[in-house]
């Protein structure tokens, strides 16, 4: 045997080496396929029905979202109607508190004149008294 004729028995083993890993390659994919397979499909059968509701989802939402708007728009248009209401609730309650502040400052000034009416009596009462006193003593000593 010559070396040309080894050298193609060992090209002819590697060729054969590498035939058989690609057959086990090919093998080994074609067995991932098939168990992928029924996998893809029900994937298929579940993108096909969620896109079926999500239509259906889609126009639930739109409409749901109209409702929601006319309702806005709605307690909108009846806030406005109230707010006067707020206005003069806050009005009144402002005039109810400058009666308060009125009425606490002429009780203030009711119970200072009453004060001062007192002691203008009691001045008087006083000056009476000692008036008399001086007379009835201006008497005794005569």
């Amino acid at each position: 045997m010559t070396l040309g004729q080894v050298a193609g028995i060992i090209a002819a083993i590697a060729f054969l080496i590498i035939a058989l890993a690609v057959m086990v390659v090919c093998w080994q994919i074609s067995r991932t396929i098939k168990e992928v397979k029924p996998t893809v499909s029900e994937a298929r059968r579940t993108l096909g029905v969620v896109n079926d509701e999500l239509g259906t989802l889609t126009h639930e939402v739109e409409s749901l979202l109209v409702k929601t708007n006319d309702l806005l728009e709605d307690v909108n248009g009846k806030v406005a109607t109230i707010d006067p209401v707020f206005k003069a609730m806050g009005d009144l309650g402002e005039s109810v508190s400058d009666l308060n502040v009125a009425a606490r400052d002429l009780s203030e000034r009711v119970g200072n004149t009453a004060t001062s009416a007192k002691s203008s009596v009691a001045i008087k009462a006083g000056k009476t008294a000692f008036s008399i006193l001086r007379n009835q003593l201006g008497k005794k000593s005569k």
